[in-house]
């Protein structure tokens, strides 16, 4: 890019900062010298790269979506929570949200995450372990009671049964008197990613996608600021993935819901923003801001070229981070708190929208009132002491660093071609490969989408991913790579800590609270809302509303499910040699 091209960018760049809204705070250094809100090249030299970076909030949207960076709005600060059952974990949500919390991000237990009721045979001790309890909506109501679903954002970390659950947390909103077409926040019903790396799956993909579907019609039409889909990179990183796997996987199943919603008619345009993202921040510092910033560029790319998104909103990448839960240790588990700034402070410096830290004892048990603390009050520091919000991308221009972001995004364009190729479309050129079918109609679900579902059926995924975790295995085994306190220095003064213990008295209580409310429901209002809804997954019509009064008459989650599984079959990861 010439000076006279840069020079032009920049007073572009200026113009839309100055109109923009920015946060009251002081964007000084510690010193006080004042500092711009970005940086770009001379404007007497002329920089190629400034052709694949760009400024801030200017497509590719390498430098992040806005112009005024964090200056404009910091990220949310959102603690993924939940244990034992519903009235503990409302507690935790509020001192989370005393505690300097932006918004809630709901952690459920196994049984949950399954589609099972607590007093099921299979849900015999994990009943409130992993995460909270929830069986209908009457457990919704509980957790939120005294938090305005109408003014909290919420998201919930959840993909088999994703829509029960969600259709409990609108009943829940309406009985709060909350009109649901306000709510904001984010479901995950991701279930590509279960396939591929969690595994926690109800039924064959196609329901799952029917599903999907549904809910981005529904939502679209009357929900508009809630997002539906928040595509997971996370469990695939947890599971062993390589930086630039996650990157594409989690892309190209963003490319697959994007090729659903075209299949049902919708406008790009309109459902695009209602996705959103969810990645890992691993411990490689520089790694892990090139790939975020290579994701937006990525994203940007494919949704102008490929999908014909017009819109700068369809084109951007919003993106949720958690820091790596794999990364954490039970010895010097101290150590953890290092390892969670590093790791949220290059998700901050790529640019990510909210931001989740783990606590110190998230290797041993669900965190304790002071590990959740002190995970919340690293993200304080960080936002109000570091200076890190000052400047849009800071590291934009840093030849390590723009290099790295075009090798990760070149890395993530193999595995696209890859992907392709198992769906029938090899070509060298990934974007025009899936371009060229789109417009030739070769595919009724998608081309992307074809060759994740031939991934899935053929193990390559998971088979990509152990040969990435083998690797990595082999590296610390044979002292290539450390961890501090494991493989390297492992003697240790520190005491061993206190952690939360999740009674068993937990789960009898959830148990009985679910008998008497199946007890005291309208169990004919229940059948019949339940034989409403098999008779529409029978057709081809919406799900959602049906579901909906299904959650409205106190059936519970294992009995939506269950009828489905019963209708479409429950799906089984066929045996890998």
């Amino acid at each position: 890019m010439d000076p006279e091209e840069i020079a032009e960018g920049r007073k572009r760049w200026e113009k839309r900062y100055e109109a923009a809204p920015k946060r009251d705070a002081d964007f000084t250094t510690l010193s006080g010298m004042e500092v711009d809100p970005a940086y770009g090249p001379s404007e007497d030299a002329a920089d190629p790269r400034m052709e694949r970076i760009g400024w801030p909030g200017e497509f590719p949207y390498t430098r992040g979506l806005y112009p005024t960076g964090y200056r404009g709005r910091a990220w949310t600060i959102r603690q993924f929570s939940g244990f034992g059952n519903a009235e503990q974990t409302n507690e935790r949500y509020k001192m989370l949200l005393g505690a300097g919390g932006g918004g809630l991000s709901v952690a459920f237990d196994m049984p949950t995450l399954m589609g099972r009721d607590s007093d099921e045979p299979a849900s015999l001790g994990e009943v409130g372990h992993c995460g909270v309890a929830i069986d209908s909506t009457a457990d919704m109501d509980v957790l939120f009671d005294g938090i305005d679903l109408g003014k909290t954002t919420t998201s919930m970390t959840i993909s088999g049964p994703a829509v029960p659950i969600f259709c409990m947390y609108l009943a829940a909103a309406e009985r709060q008197g909350v009109d649901i077409g306000t709510l904001d926040g984010t479901l995950q019903t991701d279930i590509h990613k279960e396939y591929i790396a969690q595994k926690e799956w109800l039924f064959p993909p196609e329901p799952h996608l029917r599903l999907i579907g549904d809910l981005m019609e529904y939502c679209g039409a009357n929900i508009p600021r809630y997002k539906p889909l928040s595509v997971s990179g996370y469990h695939i990183r947890e599971a062993g993935s390589t930086a630039a796997q996650e990157l594409a996987f989690t892309l190209a199943d963003g490319f697959s819901y994007v090729e659903l919603g075209l299949s049902r008619g919708l406008d790009v345009d309109r459902f695009a923003p209602g996705l959103s993202f969810f990645f890992d921040a691993h411990l490689d510092f520089f790694e892990e801001i090139a790939k975020f910033r290579a994701a937006r560029r990525i994203w940007a790319r494919w949704l102008r070229d490929v999908y014909g998104a017009e819109t700068e909103r369809a084109q951007w990448l919003r993106f949720h981070t958690q820091t790596a839960g794999v990364s954490l240790t039970a010895q010097q588990p101290y150590n953890n708190v290092v390892r969670t700034a590093v790791e949220a402070l290059s998700a901050v410096l790529g640019g990510t929208n909210s931001l989740h830290t783990n606590a110190l004892d998230e290797t041993l048990a669900l965190p304790t009132d002071q590990a959740a603390e002190i995970a919340l009050r690293t993200q304080a520091v960080l936002r109000d002491e570091t200076g890190v919000t000052n400047v849009a991308d800071p590291l934009g221009g840093s030849w390590y660093v723009e290099a790295l972001t075009d090798k990760v995004e070149a890395a993530a364009e193999e595995i696209f071609g890859q992907i392709l190729a198992l769906g029938g479309e090899p070509g060298e050129d990934p974007a025009e490969t899936a371009r060229a079918a789109m417009g030739a109609g070769r595919h009724e679900i998608g081309p992307v989408t074809a060759g994740i579902l031939r991934g899935i059926e053929d193990g390559w995924f998971n088979a990509e991913i152990h040969e990435a975790a083998f690797a990595y295995q082999r590296q610390l085994e044979e002292g290539d790579k450390h961890i501090v306190g494991v493989t390297e220095l492992t003697d240790t003064v520190t005491p061993e800590l206190e952690t939360l213990k999740i009674s068993h008295e937990i789960e009898r209580d959830q148990n009985a609270a679910l008998g008497r409310r199946r007890a005291g429901r309208d169990g004919a209002a229940v059948d019949a809302a339940l034989e409403r809804m098999v008779e529409v997954a029978r057709g081809d019509g919406n799900l959602i509303e049906p579901i909906l009064e299904a959650a409205r008459a106190e059936a519970t989650l294992g009995e939506i499910c269950g009828a489905l599984r019963r209708e479409w079959g429950e799906y089984r990861e066929p045996a890998r040699i």
